[in-house]
């Protein structure tokens, strides 16, 4: 292949021609195609690393980071198909404390509707979480910590507890194999992956989902953050009204799972094709419906309708699980993430 055709077709590689050759043998040798080009550009990117004048604790983090994502990501694809939630509270609380029998509750009635179960794998909320779903539909993600964060008995030793160092990549691996959010009392940690998943849902950075606040009977603890939330992000303009309809507040546990199986009851998933947006959904809609679609949420489509289409696009081949579902199609305006939630819960709706 002649340096500009090579070029072309990988350009982003190395600057030694020589070195590129080594990188086909070394792919040939480790049974890949020299063709794959995402692990070539993996390659490439550990090279370059190597080039450059960074610090060796730079080298070190993303060195440590890939090798937590990699793992994760093998540990957790045997599953990937299967629907989870995210369960975060606080490590603190007590096993006779409500809100960790609401919490093993919840967790329990998830695996009734064959949802497994992910959380921070230590104490408390945690703990609640995977004793209620038990340790066959249990994940963990722990976090190294000088202190509290122990794997609790249900999932230690478990082949589905991953260790982190860094909470970043533990975040992603959260969001990455979950379907849900659900936020239970907690500190810190719990704000932190709370507003993440917000962020993450109200900017598109992730497909829409259910983000539960489930708290005990009685209990203030969400009632005052949703206080503040009206009082001073949608009253002072910080977030749009509707931002607010991306969370559910409850203190039943089965309506907190009821709310996230209704969710899925029809629509399935998402994906963006080009400049158009695709929602998969298990049951094509009627004529009359998808009429009430175009008319209710005119304000999201930037040109056109929402079409639906019976077949899968060809840029969906590598998605084979999805191939049996209808597909709504349209030019979603990406400033209204909330309003897709509306139209979502259209879809679902009778």
């Amino acid at each position: 292949m002649k340096k500009h055709d090579r070029f072309r077709k990988y350009p982003y590689q190395m600057e030694k021609p020589a070195v590129n050759e080594m990188i086909d043998r070394l792919m040939r040798e480790a049974g890949r195609s020299a063709d794959d080009q995402y692990i070539r550009e993996i390659i490439v990117t550990a090279l370059k690393l190597g080039q450059e004048d960074l610090e060796l604790a730079d080298i070190k983090m993303i060195n440590t980071a890939m090798k937590e994502l990699r793992y994760a990501l093998k540990v957790f694809y045997p599953y990937r198909y299967v629907r989870k939630v995210a369960i975060f509270g606080s490590a603190r609380t007590p096993k006779a404390a409500e809100a960790y029998q609401v919490t093993k509750i919840f967790a329990n009635l998830m695996t009734q509707e064959n949802w497994m179960v992910i959380t921070g794998a230590s104490a408390g909320i945690m703990s609640a979480g995977n004793e209620g779903a038990g340790r066959t539909n249990s994940f963990g993600a722990n976090i190294r910590l000088p202190f509290e964060q122990d794997a609790n008995p249900v999932i230690a030793n478990d082949p589905k507890l991953i260790s982190f160092k860094y909470f970043f990549t533990r975040k992603l691996i959260f969001m990455r194999e979950s379907d849900a959010t659900v936020l239970c009392p907690g500190g810190f940690g719990t704000y932190d992956e709370g507003f993440e998943t917000l962020t993450l849902v109200q900017t598109g950075k992730t497909n829409p989902r259910p983000i539960i606040c489930l708290d005990p009977p009685r209990s203030s603890y969400w009632e005052s953050f949703r206080t503040f939330l009206k009082k001073e992000l949608v009253q002072k303009k910080m977030i749009d009204p509707d931002d607010m309809d991306l969370i559910h507040f409850t203190h039943d546990p089965r309506d907190a799972v009821q709310t996230i199986v209704r969710f899925y009851r029809n629509y399935h998933s998402m994906r963006y094709i080009r400049d158009r947006l695709v929602l998969r959904i298990q049951k094509p809609l009627s004529p009359e419906k998808l009429n009430r679609l175009n008319r209710d949420f005119s304000d999201i489509v930037k040109k056109g309708e929402i079409r639906q289409y019976a077949k899968p696009f060809e840029e969906e081949e590598n998605e084979p699980r999805t191939f049996s579902f209808a597909r709504l199609v349209f030019n979603f305006d990406m400033r209204h993430y909330a309003r897709l939630h509306h139209l979502i819960s259209a879809i679902n709706a009778d």
